[in-house]
């Protein structure tokens, strides 16, 4: 269970690669981590779920950290389960100001992977503290 900010936005167009960075800047300048309640550490995970069709057509992504309960979402804030499954694992390594996170997409895009497209997710945790020397794992749901 997550609970954080989301928004729609599609691959077309190169649209996420403005939305995504755009919805980050509101995540840690609004410091939403901070209202969120029955934390379950400070990891923040960033989620592609509410796929239209697959990674070529809209989807939502949400910027949160996992949770006890829903039981009390803050105003303007959403909350999701995402539920256990299979996942193939990427890791992300290297600067991350830099594009690696991305770079990791495009290779999961063209690697021919069994997607079950329900829900993605990255993990921003103590492997990406440092910024210029990180690690960000990503979770893809697959058949």
């Amino acid at each position: 269970m997550v609970i954080g900010i989301s928004m729609r936005t599609t691959n077309e167009n190169g649209q996420a690669a403005q939305d995504i960075p755009a919805l980050w800047n509101q995540f840690l300048s609004g410091q939403i981590a901070s209202r969120i309640l029955n934390k379950i550490g400070n990891d923040v995970y960033c989620i592609y779920t509410d796929y239209e069709k697959d990674h070529t057509k809209p989807y939502t992504t949400i910027l949160g950290c996992k949770v006890s309960s829903l039981a009390v979402i803050p105003e303007g804030l959403v909350g999701k389960t995402i539920h256990t499954g299979k996942y193939f694992l990427e890791t992300a390594k290297g600067n991350i100001l830099q594009g690696i996170v991305f770079d990791a997409w495009v290779r999961i895009w063209n690697a021919g992977l069994p997607r079950t497209f329900t829900a993605d997710f990255e993990v921003y945790g103590d492997k990406t503290k440092n910024p210029e020397n990180g690690e960000v794992d990503i979770f893809i749901a697959v058949k």
